[in-house]
């Protein structure tokens, strides 16, 4: 081989070397780095997610990493959207992971089983059932229309509470009304709405623009009963990447709850969820976060997935769902890590894992 032949395959070798140190381990690994998508409504815990969007810690955009992906080696999607599209898109297999309830769970899981990984936050007062100051008990309320979104957590609420006053759900009437309208309504002071379940933050402008208007019950009595979740299909956890793309949500969740508990990033990290939470205010919020409790810490959120009353709860849900056409069939659940063909699992297993990760 001539010099002149040489001094090419010289350059080209030299050139090859020059783009791989330039473009650096992170372009060929982007390239091979698997990615997931989950589908996020506005709500004070899911709010969180588009939070750390915001901070850099989750890069919301294909192809674009934040560090919490870094660090687990997953790109992931968000997908913001209203909650029915969301819970549509997960149905439909349009995306990998939603934020979802307990409860509302139990419908898609008969033709998609998912796993509860990540359990955010309980509703304790964020759903409740405001009355004008004419209804002076319950007992008042037999007779009259209580206006709600049938077949959701609303009516749930309702009646989970007529039962611990120890009133019969035959003897009220809940009507189907989407909780915007149900509240506008009584804030306007339309005189058929007297009585409506909805929640946050329905609850708060309500109560905010009449003074006639009070809380008759709420969800705080029935603690951790209504818990608000990211769900992964399982089918999704068992491609490559499926376990790091759950523990990347859990890290990122639990890493903006630490500002929110870091008295210096407080007021700052509740106004950016306040902006993607309905555009509420910093004294909203806080009251939101007292009518929200947030899992803020992977002790809690284990705590919720492996305590003994999480299958009494899924069991009495299930049975309300059964018993109120949201549901043909009673899912099979399954609590723990162990593969089986359950509707729904719930595995703290995921948790576990960031818990044990290096830290940020």
């Amino acid at each position: 081989m001539n010099n002149k032949n040489w001094a090419v395959v010289f350059l080209s070798f030299a050139l090859i070397a020059l783009v791989g140190c330039g473009s650096g381990e992170n372009t060929n690994s982007k390239q091979d780095i698997p990615t997931f998508s989950l589908a996020w409504s506005e709500y004070p815990s899911w709010s969180v997610f588009g939070v750390a969007d915001l901070k850099g810690i989750l890069n919301g955009k294909k192809g674009e990493l934040g560090s919490v992906e870094e660090k687990w080696g997953v790109d992931i999607v968000l997908k913001e959207a209203e909650y029915d599209p969301c819970l549509a898109m997960y149905g439909a297999g349009q995306c990998d992971a939603v934020c979802i309830t307990n409860m509302d769970i139990l419908s898609p899981s008969s033709g998609r089983p998912g796993v509860m990984v990540l359990p955010t936050s309980t509703s304790f007062g964020a759903d409740a059932c405001l009355v004008t100051n004419d209804i002076k008990s319950v007992e008042d309320l037999k007779g009259k229309k209580v206006f709600g979104l049938e077949k959701s957590v609303s009516e749930y609420c309702f009646v989970r509470n007529l039962e611990l006053l120890n009133q019969k759900e035959e003897d009220y009437l809940f009507s189907n009304m989407d909780p915007g309208a149900a509240a506008l309504a009584m804030q306007q002071k339309n005189q058929a709405q007297e009585a409506i379940v909805v929640w946050n933050p329905f609850v708060i402008s309500t109560l905010a623009k009449r003074d006639d208007v009070r809380v008759l019950f709420d969800s705080t009595k029935i603690p951790n009963e209504i818990i608000d979740s990211v769900v992964v299909a399982k089918e999704s956890l068992e491609k490559e990447g499926g376990e790091a793309f759950a523990c990347a949500i859990i890290d990122a969740f639990y890493q903006v709850n630490a500002a929110i508990a870091d008295p210096q990033q407080r007021d700052d990290t509740l106004i950016a969820i306040g902006e993607k939470f309905a555009n509420v205010t910093l004294k909203d919020m806080e009251k939101v976060v007292q009518q929200t409790k947030f899992y803020g810490t992977a002790d809690e959120g284990e705590a919720i997935l492996t305590g003994a009353d999480l299958p009494k709860i899924m069991n009495r849900v299930v049975d309300f769902c059964t018993s109120h056409g949201i549901v043909d069939s009673k899912p099979t659940l399954v609590y723990g890590s162990e593969e089986t063909d359950a509707s729904v699992r719930f595995d703290a297993s995921y948790i576990q894992k960031v818990k044990a990760s290096p830290l940020n």
